[in-house]
């Protein structure tokens, strides 16, 4: 739900490759004989579900949690393709969003670099088509992606030093997830009045 909600498509590669409902999780989970008895709602990966199951004749009682759930499923039309049908529609404004930014900052002469290698930003660029002549250069804290190359796009990686050496006026957070730590680390981007920017559910310059 907040996938669709967020439009959080950048989630979707090869080692997060399926996504369900609470609905579709308790016809599966039917199917084998089990059933849920309790849901929590998790803010990971910017929205997921924990589930517990039970065997179907297990005596525990079901938690109050699944129906609201449930409930705010449906109302949000997740039993209902048109939803789905919608979604690419709104990953394309998603798409069109932030080549226009970046078109735009490289022809006023402003700097944008990235952060953060991970696999969501590398989706996010590579539907996009973003190459380095949009984005320079994306930073990362693991060593071991330091002086490598995003896949597809080619944009080159650096460690985080190579902020405060090119002073961008623009850092484009690539895993929103952790969008809130990444600009506490990066605060001092702030003194040369840089800003920092996320793309989805719709572009945000911060």
């Amino acid at each position: 739900m907040r996938l669709v909600e967020h439009v959080q498509f950048d989630t979707v590669y090869h080692e997060h490759f399926s996504y369900l409902s609470l609905y579709t999780v308790s016809r599966i989970l039917a199917a084998a004989g089990l059933r849920v008895f309790d849901v929590e709602e998790l803010p990971t990966h910017g929205g997921s579900l924990r589930v517990f199951a039970c065997h179907v004749d297990d005596e525990r009682a079901d938690g109050p949690a699944i129906a609201a759930v449930l409930a705010a499923e449906a109302a949000a039309g997740l039993r209902q393709l048109t939803v789905y049908a919608a979604f690419q529609q709104r990953v394309d404004e998603v798409k069109d969003g932030l080549l226009t930014f970046l078109l735009e900052q490289k022809r006023t002469g402003k700097k944008v670099a990235a952060y953060g290698a991970a696999a969501k930003g590398n989706t996010l660029l590579n539907y996009a088509g973003v190459k380095p002549d949009l984005l320079p250069f994306v930073c990362d804290a693991a060593p071991s992606k330091q002086g490598k190359y995003l896949p597809g796009s080619h944009v080159p990686i650096f460690a985080p030093a190579r902020m405060e050496q090119e002073k961008p006026d623009i850092v484009l957070i690539l895993p929103w997830n952790i969008a809130a730590e990444v600009m506490q680390q990066l605060h001092y981007i702030r003194e040369w009045g840089g800003r920092f920017a996320t793309a989805a559910p719709a572009l945000e310059i911060r």
